[in-house]
């Protein structure tokens, strides 16, 4: 068995495992499929075991491969923080920090949070970039990111997690819908209105469709876009409802013809989280970056 194994042969077969295809794979990686599958089928001739098998989904991982796959993670992450130090002190930085967040978290609260800490820790410097919360998810487990602040209901098993901000779903509406007066509202209700849907496929559009159905009704976007200021653009236009946290609707209320009617529902109030690697996969400087947006959010909620 060969002991010096191609990282890129390695992110491949991640990829494989995670994409249940090799052409998804090779399309996620910029890669023709015929070479991802030479490069599988050499490296189970590395390792003389089968690593993937086909099935009714598509192709995963053996059993070895699973187990394969979760020292991969923890090769590639080795040397990606290798790097990362590499380039740091070449450059005479103390640490960059690599964060993921959700459009959510961007829009409110998290660049103070996160200027704040900078102001205690001048020499740490961060990599900021939005992300689905799937995607933030696996990024952090590979090491190709330090931090990620996503919603609590992600799939977190094998990351340590720090309590951060919440937000809070309300109902967006225009000053003419008959809604507009409530003082609340239970999101069952809001199902009789067309709706504006925020970024479909996102987290919190699964959500809403899940809880439509529990209601015993069907979420059925009108309208759909790209952006929190596009929906409320268009619930002004009085074409539907949107759902969105009211901490990201601030800059728009006062500007145009529409109301936040917050949601009665107790899953109205969203808990994010900030998750990174358990040690020794995680860096001290990511370590003090989530400890400083720990304790943001503790002092907001005092």
């Amino acid at each position: 068995m060969r002991t010096d194994f191609d990282p890129v042969s390695l992110r491949l077969f991640l990829a494989v495992c995670e994409e249940g295809s090799i052409v998804r794979a090779a399309d996620r990686m910029s890669i023709v499929p015929s070479a991802v599958s030479k490069r599988m089928a050499a490296l189970e001739d590395d390792v003389g075991i089968e690593l993937l098998q086909r099935g009714a989904g598509g192709m995963g991982p053996s059993e070895a491969g699973q187990a394969f796959a979760r020292q991969a993670r923890e090769v590639i992450a080795g040397m990606d923080r290798m790097h990362t130090t590499m380039r740091d002190m070449a450059t005479g930085g103390a640490g960059t920090v690599r964060i993921l967040a959700s459009l959510a978290a961007l829009s409110h609260r998290l660049p103070a949070d996160i200027a704040a800490v900078l102001g205690k820790h001048p020499a740490l410097k961060l990599s900021l970039r939005e992300a689905s919360s799937s995607e933030m998810v696996r990024q952090v487990k590979e090491g190709a990111a330090d931090l990620a602040v996503c919603w609590d209901v992600a799939d977190l098993t094998g990351l340590r997690t720090v309590p951060y901000r919440p937000d809070h779903a309300c109902a967006l509406v225009s000053r003419a819908h008959p809604l507009s007066r409530r003082k609340s509202v239970p999101f069952a209700e809001t199902l009789g209105y067309d709706h504006v849907s925020a970024m479909p496929g996102s987290m919190m559009e699964t959500m809403l469709r899940r809880h439509a159905a529990v209601a015993g009704k069907t979420l059925q976007p009108r309208i759909e876009v790209e952006s929190f200021e596009g929906v409320a653009h268009v619930v002004a236009a009085d074409l539907g409802i949107g759902i969105l946290p009211r901490e990201v609707l601030r800059p728009w209320v006062d500007a145009l013809p529409i109301r936040v009617i917050p949601l009665s529902d107790e899953w109205a109030t969203r808990r994010f989280v900030v998750c990174f690697r358990t040690e020794p996969y995680v860096s001290r400087a990511a370590q003090i970056v989530a400890e400083g947006l720990r304790l943001a959010a503790t002092i907001a909620a005092e």
